[in-house]
């Protein structure tokens, strides 16, 4: 998977301790290699993670090796945002975005 900075790879084993177990409301981005628009989205996620890290956590799952946690969630799309607030999903994003688009969409839910 491609690495992005400043943000955390989950996967199925330990999604439950960093996403549903969080303090914080976390960003889920389902992201695969394949995409070309995930791979776009890599510099607009760094950049939310830097600028909310006191008040978002960011992370990435790649669909194709975590298929449990991408078929629980019905994700069908990528890239595919999730915002999940004290374990549950509040909000849900398909496609690429500008990051002042999707500030402003998770900023209803933050």
């Amino acid at each position: 998977m491609i690495r992005t900075a400043g943000v955390a790879e989950v996967t199925d084993a330990d999604f439950v301790t960093e996403v549903i177990g969080a303090e914080l409301p976390v960003l889920v981005e389902f992201t695969a290699d394949w995409c070309p628009p995930c791979r776009q989205m890599g510099p607009v996620l760094s950049a939310v993670a830097a600028e909310e890290g006191e008040r978002l956590k960011v992370v990435q799952l790649d669909v194709d090796t975590n298929p449990d946690t991408t078929n629980a969630y019905k994700v069908l799309s990528m890239p595919t945002f999730m915002v999940f607030r004290d374990g549950e999903p509040v909000k849900s994003m398909v496609g690429a975005r500008p990051k002042r688009r999707l500030l402003e969409e998770i900023s209803e839910v933050l």
